[in-house]
Formats: structure tokens, sequence, C-alpha cells
């Protein structure tokens, strides 16, 4: 009997602590550009793909700083040079900038976003993800590790915007 009330403890405690935990990481969802420092971005997207995945029974992606380092400098590439695309004009590939990031491999997947405004708070570029089928299926995959990168600026040149790269690793 003691047993099976150490695990109903157990239980309740563990869930208690997850809502402060969600709640504390994505404070900064409704950030517009330039109004938070872009790792407390990264965090709130992040903690709101997270809560997306939780809430179709999939477990939390960890963060992985060469995927970081891979969506960071992708985001920056997009607004300097206003394009908006998986593949750079250069030619570059997820693949090739998660290697060349450190990324030691596997399967990978990249959402992309960016908005002005409203448009682009955290919480906007992961609805606008969730809402499209494809972006929705990347957020929602097999994968365990994420690595977010924001640029300020658009592809387009519009100020007040961000732009958004979201890798994800197997």
């Amino acid at each position: 009997m003691a047993k099976g009330l150490s695990v109903v403890c157990l239980v309740v405690l563990a869930f208690v602590a997850l809502p402060a935990v969600n709640a504390f990481a994505c404070a900064a969802e409704s950030a517009e550009p330039g109004a938070v420092a872009s790792a407390t971005y990264n965090r709130a997207v992040e903690c709101l793909v997270n809560e997306q995945r939780a809430a179709a029974g999939l477990g939390a992606l960890a963060h992985d700083r060469h995927l970081a380092r891979a969506a960071s400098r992708f985001s920056a590439s997009m607004v300097r040079e206003q394009f908006f695309a998986h593949v750079s004009p250069s030619g570059s590939t997820l693949g090739k900038r998660a290697r060349a990031a450190g990324y030691p491999g596997g399967t990978l997947g990249e959402t992309l976003g960016w908005g002005s405004g409203t448009l682009a708070t955290p919480a906007a570029i992961v609805n606008g993800w969730m809402n499209s089928p494809p972006h929705r299926e990347i957020v929602l995959g097999s994968f365990r590790k994420i690595g977010l990168g924001v640029a300020a600026g658009s592809p387009v040149g519009m100020d007040g915007a961000a732009t958004v790269t979201a890798d994800f690793g197997g």
C-alpha cells in the first residue's frame, strides 16, 4: 500500500512542477522584435513548440547548440541577402549548414518564418507553423533536438520584423 502511495505522490509532484516551468519559459511569447534579447525570444519559440508537441502527446525537444548555430547563421543570411527559402542562393542546404555548425548528423528538418510587429511574436510564428500542414508535420515529427535562430529584419528589407529558423534533428 505504501508503495502505491509513493507512486501517486511522484506523479502529482511531476504534474504540479510542469506548468510552472512552461509558464516561465514561454513568458516572452507575445514579445515583438527588439523588445527582448534574441536568446529570450528563442526560448519562447522553443517553449511554444514543446507545448504543441506535449498537446499532441509527444516528448519535448532538447536544445542543441550546433543546430542553433546553423539556424542563427541562416536567419541572418536570409535577412542580409534578402531571400526566403530552405536553400540559399549560393546552394547551401540544411544538411550542409548543420554539418558546418558541428552537428554530428542524422535526420534533419527545418521550418522558417518571418513577420513584422505582432506577426513577428514567438506565438505568431509558431501559430503560423502549426497552421501550415508541412510545417506542422515537422514540428510534430519524430525529432529529438531543436536549434533556433532569430535575426532582426526580414528577407524583404522590412523594419520591425524578425526572421526565424528552427532546425530539428533526430
